[in-house]
């Protein structure tokens, strides 16, 4: 075996998500199974150079994984300019995106980025446009669809169990304390538009690769967007005025007749099985699928409900669907895709969540803001380069 090092600037990793998702559980997870085997005689090593405007915080990671002291960062252009760095990854909040992919896609790395990739859509397609012209390999996350319980959901779509398709309906959200007497779980910035918060924008993208990828194309979007919380506390203890969209509902019509309804809200207290989950109706059957889980009832098992407020209910209607089996080993979703984007990069596998994907995620919620300020329907164009 001939192991092949990979340096890879990651930006953001101080973040929530840089720090859990992509840092820990995705390029560390990579190197204590071993690095990744490319099946040529090859072994990737993930080497992360962490990239951020901490250098104290940058250091308290470095010791804290056992990451050499030299490979961290408060200078991209520095990090940008070494030529023994291949990858650029960005985990940055949204509004600091845009410039930062631009300055690596001139310094020829190869981009994965977190979404959205870009405060709009001109912007997200111009990152399309100068990386395919500079001929590098470029990725987008959209981590959810290698979710166990999405996986399950596809296999069911691939083998015909749903018959045609009717309908998906989604409930996503749980309730982010204010701030005030109970720490928030998300970062304030979340909540200010101005700094490019907002559900929409956060979730809109994971919605359009979702039900593009497993049902069709959105073809239109009509939302109503809402500020359920107008005041919040940020990590200062301070309060502010919450200026975002904490709460979006959506419907969605899809390429094929199908509609997709999904509900998106960080004001709303968890009465499901999981944090989001997505119900799909066919002719044939129906499944709810989360984030692990997923279980189907058929056409052949469907009951016959009487309606009839006088009398109390003597039976589950969850206990009539019947659980999928996992049937296989699920890894970390994250992780999972940073293994194909390593591939595609280094031994030429295919790889389709590039960023012009990324830029179909920015135009739905580009869209769907516009749909809500403008209180009507709204068709969704498709984007080519």
């Amino acid at each position: 075996m001939t192991r092949k090092t990979v340096r890879i600037a990651m930006n953001g990793v101080t973040g929530r998500m840089g720090y859990r998702q992509h840092l820990v559980r995705s390029i560390l997870a990579i190197r204590e199974q071993g690095g990744l085997d490319l099946g040529d005689g090859t072994v990737l090593w993930p080497e992360p150079v962490l990239v951020g405007r901490r250098e104290y915080a940058l250091k308290a990671l470095a010791e804290q994984h056992g990451l050499d002291a030299e490979n961290i960062s408060t200078d991209v252009d520095t990090v940008l300019a070494d030529p023994a760095v291949d990858i650029y990854f960005d985990a940055q909040v949204t509004s600091a995106r845009e410039e930062a992919i631009k300055k690596a896609i001139v310094a020829g790395k190869h981009i994965y980025t977190e979404k959205p990739t870009a405060t709009g859509l001109e912007g997200a397609l111009e990152l399309a446009r100068l990386a395919n012209e500079a001929g590098i390999k470029h990725g987008v996350v959209q981590d959810k669809l290698f979710l166990p319980g999405l996986l399950k959901l596809k296999r069911l779509i691939d083998g015909g169990f749903f018959g045609r398709i009717l309908s998906v309906r989604g409930e996503f959200g749980y309730w982010v304390f204010e701030g005030d007497w109970q720490t928030a779980q998300r970062p304030s910035w979340n909540y200010r538009s101005e700094d490019g918060g907002g559900i929409v924008v956060d979730m809109f993208p994971h919605w359009e690769y979702v039900l593009h990828e497993l049902f069709g194309r959105v073809k239109s979007v009509q939302a109503l967007t809402a500020t359920h919380i107008p005041q919040r506390w940020d990590e200062n203890d301070k309060p502010y005025d919450a200026t975002a969209d904490d709460a979006a509902y959506g419907i969605f019509e899809l390429d094929g007749g199908a509609i997709a309804q999904i509900n998106s809200s960080w004001a709303v207290r968890v009465n499901r099985d999981e944090l989001v989950e997505f119900q799909v109706d066919g002719t044939e059957g129906s499944a709810v699928a989360g984030l692990r889980n997923c279980r189907v009832q058929h056409r052949s098992m469907t009951p016959k409900p009487v309606w009839n407020p006088d009398i109390p209910a003597t039976y589950s209607f969850r206990d009539q669907w019947q659980e999928i089996p996992d049937n296989d080993d699920f890894d970390n979703g994250f992780k999972a895709q940073w293994e194909l984007f390593l591939k595609h990069v280094y031994a030429d596998a295919p790889y389709q969540w590039d960023l012009l994907a990324g830029a179909r995620g920015v135009q739905l919620a580009e869209l769907g803001l516009k749909s809500s300020a403008e209180g009507r329907r709204i068709d969704v164009p498709e984007i080519s380069l």
